[in-house]
């Protein structure tokens, strides 16, 4: 456990790490202080000096890996929530919350999740660069703003009618919300290991 909190701790330093742009810099002439992402109150945070000799490309993976954890964070943190409060699918009544629910699932259900994942998993991605950007395949240029754009020409939300500068304040705060669902899920499964989660969230708030 200890070192799943410090592997955790370790990738969240690196998260903060702000986000791309469109043209392509050295690792000598990079100036990542001015990315989307450098914001107060902690401005460029690199404490792990993982962009000391970083080029574009590594900027570029790094934002996409920090803005994919986010996510990935923020249902994380939801789920978290919406089962400590009772929530259940029907048949699941008696499944528990955090990491009890892991020893109570029964494997069919397990099958199911990975299966389900997986499927998510092949959608949530560039299309135009499938898979999972190894690949320019027939589709043509994708029309992808930014790493984690994945509108894919469907699903857009209004996104396309935005201003430039709202586009870049809806990515900050897309930004934010997944630093802080990565801070707030870390607590939650550390707290509820040391027994004292309780005191932070009662019993099914």
């Amino acid at each position: 456990m200890k070192l799943a909190v410090l592997a955790a701790l370790a990738g969240s330093a690196a998260a903060f790490a702000p986000s791309p742009v469109a043209q392509t810099k050295t690792a000598l002439s990079a100036d990542f202080s001015k990315e989307l992402g450098a914001q107060m109150p902690l401005g460029f945070w690199d404490p792990l000096g993982m962009m000391a000799d970083a080029d574009q490309d590594e900027f570029d993976r790094l934002r996409w890996v920090e803005l994919k954890h986010g996510r990935v964070a923020m249902l994380a943190v939801t789920g978290y929530l919406v089962t400590y409060a009772g929530v259940r699918f029907p048949g699941a009544e008696d499944i528990p919350s955090g990491f009890a629910a892991l020893d109570a699932i029964p494997g069919m259900v397990w099958a199911q999740m990975i299966a389900t994942w997986t499927m998510m998993e092949a959608a949530n991605q560039d299309q135009y660069a499938a898979p999972w950007g190894t690949n320019q395949n027939a589709l043509g240029d994708s029309p992808a703003e930014f790493k984690g754009d994945f509108r894919n020409g469907a699903l857009d939300f209004g996104w396309s009618k935005l201003s430039d500068d709202a586009k870049m304040r809806k990515r900050a705060i897309e930004l934010n919300q997944g630093r802080a669902a990565q801070m707030g899920i870390l607590g939650l499964m550390v707290h509820e290991k040391l027994g004292n989660v309780d005191n932070l969230l009662p019993p099914h708030f």
